[in-house]
């Protein structure tokens, strides 16, 4: 998680560094807009505004250490969606009170608020109408259990007739572990449900889709790719394998393709994390793969796309081999996928 933490007092500065602590093997940076003692925090020298563009592009979390007025005012330009929105957290100057903004379930606000207030002694303040009922909230969970929401109108649906009681039906075509939650029942009969799968079908009159993000993606590029002929390969590769981008669970290549703006800049378009793995580590992949003399005289490995989308996969299958065009490859690894309900993360 990359996650932009902003103070505006010399005690906010103080909180700030406590939350870099509480946070720590995240990748977290301070800032400090205040004209007080800093501690040593990046003054940020740019307009309020300006700043928090930037963070909205850049960051998958942002914590205001000020008041909660500050906070809103400054992200409600940036506002766009549940889904697409970083998680907006607050916490007074003093970390007494912390409290999730934006993005509660989805982006992940709730889990960073309690995680945070857990560390600095703070108390966490959500508001979230499924955690106070203690109800199960299914785009918390579908965001902690690797599946992607298909269509937001849906999971307010299943969550309206979650918080009033009435019957939400289940449907999965991938196993089940553990105990399904009270809130769901198996089987079709019931005006709104949920179904886990990947083919297009609504089982239910209101149906949420919830899409398993089990296939990982291996993608090589020449030098200095832009980020739309990445783009362009991958969908007529995703379109080959009959899959969606909301499949995908991660992207993967070589170490020497770490640094290429066009490939980094596809994996944060689509909030996906990225591995790049040494030629030593895709060359002891195991499998039979495609071959080619001159990507193997360039990288010392004869398919960077295949053997990154097996590694990162945890040596999962190949579902689509090497597809190339315009100097970029991509190959897509399935893994194994089931529905876990044993660890009930999104209920509380």
């Amino acid at each position: 998680m990359k996650a932009y933490v902003i103070a505006f007092s010399t005690n906010g500065c103080r909180t700030a560094m406590a939350v870099r602590d509480a946070l720590e093997g995240e990748d977290v940076s301070l800032f400090a807009k205040t004209t007080m003692d800093t501690l040593g925090i990046e003054k940020v020298s740019e307009s309020m505004r300006s700043w928090t563009r930037k963070a909205f592009e850049e960051c998958d979390a942002i914590v205001f250490v000020g008041s909660v007025g500050i906070a809103v005012r400054e992200i409600a330009p940036f506002i766009k969606s549940k889904d697409v929105d970083p998680a907006i957290v607050d916490l007074d100057e003093l970390g007494r009170f912390c409290i999730p903004l934006l993005s509660g379930h989805i982006g992940g606000a709730n889990e960073l608020s309690l995680r945070i207030a857990g560390s600095v002694g703070a108390t966490p303040v959500v508001t979230t109408a499924t955690d106070i009922n203690g109800k199960i909230s299914i785009d918390a969970f579908a965001v902690t259990h690797g599946l992607s929401i298909d269509r937001l109108k849906p999971a307010k649906d299943v969550s309206a007739r979650i918080l009033e009681g009435s019957p939400v039906g289940l449907i999965s075509d991938f196993p089940i572990k553990g105990e399904v939650p009270k809130e769901l029942s198996s089987g079709k009969d019931a005006p709104t449900g949920v179904y886990i799968g990947e083919k297009d079908e609504k089982p239910f009159p209101v149906t949420l889709r919830l899409i398993p993000r089990r296939f990982v993606l291996g993608i090589g590029c020449k030098k200095g790719t832009p980020r739309e002929a990445i783009e362009e390969r991958v969908g007529l590769a995703l379109k080959e394998a009959g899959i969606t981008i909301k499949s995908i669970r991660a992207c993967a290549s070589i170490d020497i393709k770490s640094d290429e703006e066009g490939l980094l800049s596809f994996a944060a378009e689509h909030r996906l994390p990225i591995t790049f793995y040494t030629s030593e580590e895709l060359n002891a992949v195991p499998g039979e793969f495609s071959k080619s003399d001159f990507v193997r005289s360039v990288t010392s490995v004869d398919c960077v796309c295949e053997r990154s989308a097996v590694k990162a996969s945890r040596d999962g299958r190949l579902v689509l081999r090497k597809f190339a065009g315009e100097g970029v490859t991509a190959a897509i690894a399935e893994e194994e996928f089931a529905v876990d309900f044993s660890d009930r993360k999104g209920s509380r």
